[in-house]
């Protein structure tokens, strides 16, 4: 049986109820970010800068492929070359998220941008990039054991060619309609293209990149200012079930796209709230980053880990959120609570 791609379903009014409040969220938080960006172009422009470091970052280290932060910066920046294979792989993705950043108005999903695209991503590896793979490629699962399983087959290297055809034209019919939310049929999109796996590497920073694409064109920037990409990393274990979940029958067109497509909403959410916190720290002048910490948890009513303020304010090193803790500690503004890798602080209640 040939898989079929078809997106009528999302214009028949049977979503969960779940999806709502959360569509509601994004559709609200949208309104209002298309006013503060043309009202505090400096506060965005800032934000867009620490989102870039954290998106190359984090897409990357899903796969397994780092480097320590000063040579990060120092790539992203083009202060440097790349050293290695790992440099070479973040270099290329960082092109082809400029390449999204710049020129998403006249980029859209077709094949040949989709493969300009990997091109790019792949420049630097000499890895074969641009092309659609040449072999059959599976989707290993690995356990804690380092136990390998197939958790999915998909679309043979002969089958890509037509798949990838029928995605795009399925693709742009869905949202040629009136009907059917352009925020709901992007991740339906996304699934199929990672069901398809049309890349012999690459393929699940490709679904990064187009899904920041297809919601840029789309109207949702929330991804320039805060990274889409960490959050997946962040949450990546509710992420891959979703994943899994969906892709579920997937080759007898039996599969279900709600908890994809939920999981989906639930990280833009996500976005739009660390947006808020993050504007609400940067509004007005800008705070030293001295200011931003101690604001951070003297207004935060939960305890917060060194990590969870590097989450807030990624710009920021470990080591001056450590000094700064530490004068608050000499203070008396904050307590901690637990040891080694379990401590958090907290705001100290007089």
């Amino acid at each position: 049986m040939e898989k079929t791609f078809n997106y009528a379903f999302l214009a028949r009014g049977e979503l969960p109820t779940k999806f709502v409040p959360l569509s509601n969220i994004v559709a609200e938080q949208k309104s209002l970010n298309s006013y503060r960006e043309g009202t505090y172009p400096d506060i965005f422009s800032h934000l867009e800068n620490i989102a870039r470091l954290q998106s190359v970052k984090e897409s990357n280290a899903i796969e397994g492929i780092i480097t320590n932060d000063e040579r990060l910066n120092q790539i992203i920046t083009g202060t440097t070359e790349p050293l290695n294979h790992d440099e070479m792989e973040i270099a290329g993705y960082r092109d082809a998220l400029d390449t999204i950043h710049q020129s998403y108005t006249r980029l859209d999903v077709s094949e040949i941008n989709i493969l300009n695209l990997h091109r790019q991503m792949l420049t630097y590896t000499m890895d074969g990039g641009g092309a659609y793979k040449q072999g059959n490629n599976l989707i290993v699962a690995v356990d804690d054991l380092g136990n390998r399983k197939t958790r999915f087959t998909p679309v043979s290297a002969e089958a890509t060619p037509r798949a990838m055809e029928q995605l795009t034209l399925a693709y742009f019919d869905a949202r040629s309609r009136s009907d059917i939310s352009p925020l709901l049929l992007i991740p339906c999109y996304i699934l199929d293209f990672l069901c398809i796996h049309p890349f012999g590497d690459g393929n699940g920073r490709m679904s990064r990149l187009l899904s920041l694409l297809l919601l840029y064109r789309s109207g949702y920037d929330i991804g320039k200012y805060i990274s889409f990409e960490a959050k997946i990393s962040k949450f990546k274990t509710n992420y891959y079930q979703a994943l899994k979940e969906s892709s579920e029958n997937w080759h007898t067109n039996q599969n279900d796209y709600f908890p994809f497509m939920y999981n989906f909403l639930q990280t833009l959410v996500l976005c739009y709230k660390d947006l808020d916190q993050r504007f609400a720290h940067l509004q007005g002048e800008r705070p030293s980053k001295k200011v931003r910490i101690e604001q951070t948890l003297m207004n935060s009513l939960t305890p917060m880990s060194k990590k969870d303020m590097q989450e807030v304010w990624p710009d920021l090193s470990i080591s001056t959120i450590e000094a700064v803790l530490g004068a608050m500690l000499k203070a008396g503004k904050i307590e901690k609570i637990g040891a080694a890798r379990s401590t958090k602080y907290i705001r100290k209640l007089n």
